[in-house]
């Protein structure tokens, strides 16, 4: 996982979880279109605590409208192993 190899605090953004699904798929330069893909994943991590939802300094709830760019922080039932 992306925030695996980031220090506790730091965050990433959902094109980079959609750049790594591209590339995994061969795909690399169509990485806007796994976006949907990626913030959706956020989304579900999110659900189950794994992850935390931010825009800006504020923690959002992942069932709240969203709308501009988010990002992605570990959450309290994150498993950094």
């Amino acid at each position: 996982m992306l925030l695996r190899a980031r220090p506790e605090e730091a965050s990433i953004c959902p094109s980079e979880l959609a750049r790594a699904l591209a590339d995994s798929a061969g795909e690399p330069d169509a990485w806007r279109r796994w976006m949907p893909a990626a913030r959706q994943v956020a989304l579900s991590q999110a659900r189950l605590g794994r992850v935390r939802i931010t825009q800006g300094a504020l923690e959002q709830s992942p069932d709240a409208p969203l709308r501009g760019p988010i990002r992605v922080r570990r959450g309290p039932n994150f498993d950094a192993s």
